[in-house]
């Protein structure tokens, strides 16, 4: 306990410096901005920012991306409630009854009420990591090349299972990211692989034309083709904090909102998602009258909004302790860790507990700033929410070239990371998630060498993958997780709840 509390006395000298609160601050300002309109993601949107955060230091840089993800779960909210328009994938269930709740003349309230929520979630998932973070950490340095191995096959397969769609496709999604790692020049051998003789691919794919390809080019092209009415609530807004009896019925919600999202959070493969569907669903079962839920009902709104910012935080721990990207804006984030010379895992704690600590602090200085910023600042979101997507759409392609041609001045970027946009729009239309395909592209690299590791160590034997028990037990439950979601009554389960 005294060991962890000197941690985070360390995170918080880290974290309380005038460039780190300001970088902090920029990342949930950005976040909440995005989150709030709608059709520019996180993804997208640290896609973008990459390139930027070149000539940043790494923990002021992380700090700063961090910030933008988790701002992003709060102004889906306000989105979700004004306009009934999910600024945010996980702000879907939100729109049930937080509209309705707006439409009743009470959109201050759940705007309150969610804010109100996330912050408490926030706070709590932080402690969670900080407690977990140690543990984990020192149970990772027992790992050895086959177990890493065997750990990213788990994540892997978490991830076809979690993923939106047919397992198939995902399964598919997952093996060309792989494919798409082993582009360029073998660093054993030398030899040039897949890169069909252009120069410019001997290097590999750059992460940064990838990620903005699929996502920032790809996510543009989508909503042009569909573009939204934004029919924002004409009724007052409102007082913003709830009353007395709003808290009595929201404090079990957020509570049980807190501990499902905190969980699913830490699952690879999106479990993030899940939450706040599965407290939606939980506070449903719980209620005496459920009939309410759809009609303005406050749990509908406390819950799931709670459980969407428990599951943003807690999908850090994967990532700092063990190095694995549960979803694709945490591959993203490995992204930025490599391009700064930081190599994901537990050796991130001992070698940089500065970053790690540093983070940690960070995430509870943004929950903070991100009430403050979201309360007050109501009026202005409304008035954003009022401006047309065909508007903004020149801004995010020009900032997107100008990006994407910083990082190395090469025109052949920016032709590349349009051919990824194309591709990735292409893969929306089949019905194929492009975020599967980012997890295997980030983990292909690093499986790679952890396997040649593991064979070498073996003398080429395959054996030793289930020879050590740690690795064997992280392969059997990689193989049941895949063989569970095959079954045609899960399966058929599964297809229900995304199409929910």
């Amino acid at each position: 306990m005294m060991e962890t509390f000197s941690h985070l006395s360390l995170g918080f000298g880290v974290a309380l410096t005038m460039q780190n609160i300001a970088l902090c601050f920029v990342g949930c300002l950005v976040g909440t901005l995005i989150g709030v309109l709608p059709g520019v993601g996180p993804i997208a949107t640290i896609s973008i920012l990459l390139p930027i955060t070149f000539g940043l230091d790494p923990t002021g840089a992380l700090i700063m991306l961090a910030g933008i993800y988790y701002g992003a779960q709060y102004g889906g909210s306000t989105t979700a409630i004004l306009v009934n328009i999910p600024g945010e994938a996980t702000a879907v269930v939100t729109t049930l009854d937080g509209h309705q709740m707006a439409k009743q003349g009470r959109a201050g309230i759940a705007l309150g009420t969610a804010a109100i929520g996330s912050f408490v979630a926030g706070c709590v998932a932080t402690v969670a990591i900080a407690a977990l973070g140690a543990p984990l950490t020192k149970m990772a340095l027992l790992f050895g090349p086959a177990e890493y191995f065997s750990l990213m096959v788990m994540g892997l397969c978490f991830a076809v299972v979690l993923a939106r769609g047919s397992i198939l496709k995902a399964f598919c999604m997952i093996m060309l990211g792989l494919l798409l790692s082993t582009v360029g020049t073998d660093l054993e051998t030398g030899q040039e692989r897949l890169s069909f003789g252009i120069p410019a691919l001997s290097d590999g794919i750059d992460f940064s034309v990838l990620a903005m390809g699929v996502f920032g080019f790809a996510e543009v092209l989508r909503n042009l083709e569909n573009p939204e009415a934004r029919d924002v609530v004409k009724a007052k807004i409102g007082r913003l904090l709830p009353g007395w009896s709003d808290i009595k019925q929201s404090v079990a919600p957020v509570l049980r909102g807190t501990a499902i999202g905190g969980v699913l959070g830490i699952l690879p493969g999106n479990g993030a998602v899940l939450g706040p569907f599965a407290s939606y669903t939980m506070e449903k079962k719980l209620a005496k009258d459920p009939s309410r839920f759809g009609k303005g009902a406050i749990e509908g709104v406390a819950g799931p909004e709670s459980a969407n910012n428990a599951g943003a935080q807690t999908a850090f721990i994967p990532l700092l302790t063990l190095g694995i990207p549960p979803n694709a804006v945490m591959a993203l984030m490995v992204g930025a860790m490599t391009i700064h010379g930081i190599i994901p895992g537990p050796q991130v704690m001992t070698r940089n507990p500065e970053l790690f600590w540093g983070m940690i602090a960070s995430m509870w200085i943004g929950n903070l700033m991100l009430l403050v910023i979201n309360l007050p600042l109501v009026g202005m979101w409304v008035k954003l929410l009022q401006v047309p997507y065909r508007l903004m759409f020149p801004a995010i392609l020009i900032f997107c070239c100008i990006g994407i041609y910083s990082v190395n001045n090469q025109p052949m970027d920016v032709a590349f990371t349009a051919m990824f946009g194309l591709f990735g729009y292409l893969l929306i239309k089949l019905g194929f998630e492009p975020a599967p395909m980012l997890l295997g592209f980030v983990l292909g690299k690093l499986m790679e060498e952890k396997l040649r590791q593991a064979l070498i160590i073996s003398r080429g034997s395959f054996v030793t993958f289930v020879e050590r028990p740690i690795s064997a037990g992280l392969l059997v439950v990689a193989v049941l997780v895949l063989v569970v979601a095959l079954l045609p009554s899960i399966s058929k389960k599964r297809d229900e709840v995304f199409t929910e």
